[in-house]
C-alpha cells in the first residue's frame, strides 16, 4: 500500500514511466523488504534528492536539506549514536519538549515511538535523504573521536617504546582495533566528512602534519608525533597495494573505504622525503556521483555551446585545465549525455575514477605494458563508437586519438593547458600535424574551479577602479568579499566551489587558421570574434552576481 501510491505519483508527475515503475516493483519484490525509494534510486531512474522531495510533497512532510542546515552537537546527541545509525535518523533541532528529527522513512511510527521514549520528547519528523543523514551522523558523532584515537596511538607508543611500529603486522584482519589502524581510518573519515579532495601526510623532524585540501586550500587536520609516522605510512601502503619494504622510490596505489554507508575510492601516492615518506591520498567521487551536464555550473550560453560540441558524431572534444579543475567530472557528464544503448562506449583511464554501468572502462597498467597508446590501438579494433581517453600524455597517444577521430569516431579527452586557444598549439608542439588537429577538432572546453562565497557571512562593499578594470566594466558596483573569520556554516568565508568555462568551437575559418600554423594569440582573437567568452568573463560575471569575490577572480584567472 505504501509503495503503490508513491510509485504511481511519480508516474503522474512525469518523473518516471509506467514501464520503469513496473521494473522497480519487480526488483523490490526480489529484494525482500527493501524500501521502494532505495530500489528506485539504486536503479538510477531518479536521483535520491529528487525522490526525497517528491516523497515529502506526497506525504505532506517538510523536506530538510541537511547539507545547508546547522546542526548543534547538544541537540544531535539527544539520540545516542547507536540508535541514530540503527534507524537512520538525526536530531535537527529542539524547541521545548519537541524534537525535530530527520528521517528517510517518515511514516515508520514505531521508530518515532522508540525515540519518544528514549528522549522524553515528542518527535516532529522531517524528510532527508539517506545519504545526507548518514553523512551528518558520521560528521556530528565523530567530533572529538579523532583526538581520542591519536591519544590512544601515542599512548601505545609510550608503553611499547622498544617495539618498531613500522614492523607490526598491519595487514591482518585481526588488528582492526589497533590504535594505528583506527587512526588511519579516522583520518580518511574526517577528511571525507569535511568535503576534502586530498589528504597530505607530511613528515617533519619532530612531528607529522596531516593537512587536507578543502575548497582549494590546504588546512591542518591534526598533528601527530613523528614516531607514529612510519606505522601510519605502512598502513596506507598495505591498503593501497604498495611494496612496504621499498622506501627509496615513489609508489602509486589505490584503496577504498566505506564511510557512512558510501564506498569511497582513494588514489594514493607515496614519495620519499628528508624525514620519511610523504603520502598524498586523492579522494575520488563515489560510483553514483556522475553528474549531468546541466549540473556542471555552466552558464546557459556555455551550456548550449557544449551541447553543440557533443552533437557532432565524429571528431575530438577536449577538456583542458590544471590538475583538480574538474576535467574528469566534465568528461563523465559528457559520456552520460552521449552513451546510449545502441552505442559502444569505451574508456581508457589512469585510474578509473568512477565506474559507470553500460560503459566499457579500461584501466592503465604501465608495469604490465598496458599504456595509453597500447590500449588505444587495441580499442580501435573493438568496434567503438565513442572513445574517452583519460589524458593525452604524449605524442603517441595524441596522434592515435586524433587519427581515431578522423576515421569516424567521437573521441573525448583531457589535456593540461592554461586556456582553450593554447590547447591547439600544444597538440602541434606534441608532434601532431596542424592539418590533422584542424580537421579532427570539434571544440575545446577550458575550465577552472572557483570558490563560492558563503551567503550567510559574505561582506558587501563598493568596487574600486582596480576591481572595475579586472571585471571589464566602467562603473562601480556592489561586490562581496569573504568574511575571513567565516561563520558556523562555512568556517572560512567560502562554501563550496563552482566551475568556470571558456568554450572554443571549431569553424571553417578556425580550421583554415589552425592549418596555417597560427599562434595561440591569433586563435584566441578569432575565437572571441566568433563568440567565445574567456574564463575571466565567466568569473567576472560571478563576481557581479555576488557569487564569488575579486580575490577569486585574481587567483583563478590572473595572468601577467
Amino acid at each position: 500500500m505504501r509503495n503503490g501510491p508513491i510509485g504511481q505519483y511519480l508516474v503522474e508527475q512525469g518523473k518516471i514511466t509506467e514501464q520503469q515503475l513496473q521494473q522497480v516493483l519487480a526488483k523490490q519484490k526480489e529484494s525482500k523488504g527493501k524500501l521502494f525509494g532505495d530500489v528506485i534510486t539504486e536503479m538510477k531512474f531518479i536521483s535520491e534528492i529528487d525522490f526525497a522531495k517528491v516523497l515529502a510533497e506526497r506525504l505532506n512532510v517538510p523536506f530538510c536539506d541537511l547539507d545547508s542546515t546547522t546542526l548543534l552537537p547538544d541537540v544531535v546527541k539527544k539520540i545516542p549514536e547507536a540508535t541514530a545509525r540503527k534507524y537512520t535518523v538525526i536530531a535537527v533541532s529542539k524547541m521545548g519538549k519537541r524534537l525535530t528529527v530527520a528521517t528517510n522513512d517518515p511514516i515508520n511510527f514505531y521508530v518515532f515511538e522508540d525515540l519518544r521514549v528514549l528522549t522524553g520528547c515528542s518527535i516532529n519528523p522531517v524528510l532527508a535523504t539517506k545519504t545526507a543523514i548518514n553523512k551528518a551522523i558520521g560528521k556530528m558523532y565523530s567530533e572529538g573521536q579523532a583526538s581520542a584515537v591519536v591519544q590512544a596511538a601515542e599512548q601505545e607508543l609510550a608503553e611499547e617504546e622498544d617495539i618498531d611500529l613500522s614492523e607490526i603486522d598491519l595487514s591482518s584482519d585481526r588488528i582492526d582495533s589497533a590504535p594505528i589502524v583506527k587512526l588511519a581510518t579516522a583520518i580518511v573519515e574526517n577528511s571525507y566528512r569535511q568535503d576534502a579532495t586530498d589528504i597530505h601526510i607530511e613528515p617533519f623532524k619532530t612531528q607529522t602534519k596531516i593537512r587536507i585540501r578543502v575548497n582549494s586550500d590546504l588546512v591542518e587536520l591534526m598533528t601527530l608525533s613523528s614516531q607514529l609516522h612510519n606505522a601510519l605510512v605502512t598502513r596506507f601502503k598495505i591498503l593501497s597495494g604498495m611494496n612496504i619494504a621499498e622506501k627509496r622510490i615513489p609508489q602509486d596505489g589505490r584503496m577504498s573505504q566505506v564511510i557512512d554507508g558510501t564506498t569511497v575510492d582513494l588514489r594514493v601516492s607515496n614519495l620519499p622525503m628528508v624525514y620519511g615518506e610523504k603520502v598524498v591520498l586523492r579522494i575520488l567521487a563515489g560510483d553514483s556521483s556522475v553528474r549531468r551536464i546541466q549540473d556542471l555550473g555552466m552558464t546557459d550560453y556555455n551550456y548550449k555551446r557544449f551541447l553543440d560540441c557533443l552533437k557532432v558524431p565524429q571528431g575530438v572534444v577536449l577538456v583542458t585545465g590544471p590538475t583538480g579543475s574538474g576535467k574528469s567530472t566534465t568528461l563523465y557528464a559528457a559520456l552520460g549525455e552521449k552513451a546510449k544503448p545502441n552505442l559502444n562506449v569505451i574508456t581508457v583511464e589512469d585510474p578509473v575514477e568512477k565506474k559507470i554501468d553500460n560503459i566499457n572502462q579500461c584501466q592503465i597498467n604501465e608495469k604490465a605494458g598496458m599504456t595509453f597508446d597500447a590500449a588505444l590501438r587495441s580499442i580501435l579494433r573493438q568496434d567503438p563508437d565513442i572513445i574517452m581517453v583519460g589524458e593525452m600524455r604524449d605524442a603517441e597517444t595524441a596522434s592515435i586519438a586524433i587519427r581515431a577521430a578522423i576515421t569516424g569516431h567521437l573521441v573525448l579527452s583531457t589535456l593540461h593547458t592554461n586556456d582553450a586557444a593554447s590547447t591547439v598549439t600544444r597538440l602541434v608542439d606534441m608532434g601532431v600535424e596542424a592539418y590533422m588537429v584542424a580537421t579532427s577538432l570539434i571544440g575545446i572546453v577550458a575550465q577552472r574551479l572557483t570558490k563560492v562565497l558563503c551567503d550567510d557571512c559574505k561582506v558587501a562593499r563598493m568596487s574600486t577602479d582596480g576591481d572595475d578594470e579586472l571585471m571589464g566594466i566602467d562603473h562601480h558596483i556592489q561586490v562581496y568579499d569573504a568574511n575571513p573569520d567565516g561563520c558556523p556554516k562555512c568556517h572560512s568565508g567560502y562554501k563550496g566551489r563552482t566551475a568556470i568555462h571558456e568554450i572554443l568551437l571549431n569553424t571553417p575559418e578556425m580550421t583554415d587558421l589552425v592549418t596555417s600554423g597560427a599562434k595561440a594569440g591569433e586563435i584566441q582573437e578569432l575565437a572571441k570574434k566568433q563568440g567565445m567568452l574567456l574564463l575571466r568573463d565567466n568569473v567576472s560575471e560571478l563576481v557581479q552576481q555576488g557569487k564569488t569575490s575579486i580575490g577569486e577572480l585574481v587567483r583563478v584567472t590572473y595572468a601577467v
